[in-house]
């Protein structure tokens, strides 16, 4: 209550709840019920409810849940370019916060903040402050005084988006069309670019980073859109490279080791797969 001089003798805060799960509304109207020149002036079950809401209705500030079905509150800051959305969610990966912030929010916050921050944050917004959580601020300092990390690539997304669907080095070979000392090699650069030294370590960091988060649930894992695509594209070779004929099927089931990985190319024609000519492309002569 230490700031409501200053405020208490002007027009009252107007702000909408943002928040798909009713008893969270509930709670934070409650809160800001108790001061006396912030009014909770609005309530939104989405994004796009927040969206529609904001653009009939004026708002001084907006508590945004930052992920909710229907469309989710990344979505909706970027579709409200002039508003002073803070962000009120319980997660903080460096991926959440940044996507956020990059959309415009102007603050992030936790919800185990209490009455009085969640006031004072939404005064600070108003204001046209940059608000966030003490937890928050610190992991943006320590993101940016990172040195550049180098991107993975689009075989590592995949090789990865199939680690965390609980596949193992083998089965990703043969998903690939390619041997298990390829795969290690891929997870071991992998590994290097993000940091760390495990398998598990490497799906979570990934995730927290945004390369594999919030999209296909797989084996308890949550797998974004770049998992999600690398999914897709091994689910799409498997389909069209399945071995049929015998010379798919040594090539399969060929260990070729680290010297090389072979490409099966079959041509786009009206025949069935079976009666299709496959041409085998190797850099080095299987064994006899």
């Amino acid at each position: 209550m230490s700031e409501l001089a200053s405020e208490s003798a002007g027009t009252r805060i107007r702000v909408m709840l943002a928040d798909d799960h009713p008893v969270v509304r509930s709670g934070l109207r409650g809160m800001l019920a108790a001061e006396p020149d912030i009014e909770v002036a609005g309530e939104a079950g989405s994004g796009p409810e927040a969206v529609a809401l904001a653009r009939a209705r004026e708002f001084d500030v907006i508590l945004m849940d930052l992920r909710m079905p229907g469309g989710d509150g990344v979505a909706a800051i970027r579709e409200l370019p002039d508003a002073k959305v803070v962000v009120l969610t319980t997660y903080d990966t460096d991926a959440d916060i940044l996507h956020a912030v990059e959309a415009g929010a102007a603050g992030y916050l936790l919800k185990d903040a209490s009455a009085a921050e969640l006031a004072d944050a939404v005064r600070a917004a108003a204001r046209g402050e940059t608000v966030l959580a003490p937890s928050v601020a610190g992991r943006l300092v320590t993101r940016l005084r990172q040195p550049p990390q180098q991107p993975l690539s689009g075989r590592e997304i995949e090789i990865l988006a199939l680690a965390a669907r609980g596949k193992t080095n083998p089965e990703i070979g043969r998903e690939l069309y390619i041997s298990e000392a390829t795969v290690k090699t891929h997870l071991l650069r992998a590994y290097a670019k993000l940091g760390v030294s495990s398998r598990t370590a490497a799906v979570t960091s990934a995730m927290e980073r945004g390369l594999l988060n919030s999209g296909l649930r797989l084996t308890g894992r949550t797998v974004g859109e770049g998992g999600q695509q690398a999914v897709q594209l091994a689910d799409e070779r498997r389909r069209i490279l399945q071995p049929r004929t015998e010379c798919q099927r040594r090539l399969a089931e060929q260990d070729l080791g680290p010297l090389a990985e072979a490409r099966v190319v079959v041509p786009r024609l009206v025949q069935p797969l079976d009666q299709r000519m496959v041409r085998v492309e190797l850099k080095h002569r299987l064994p006899r």
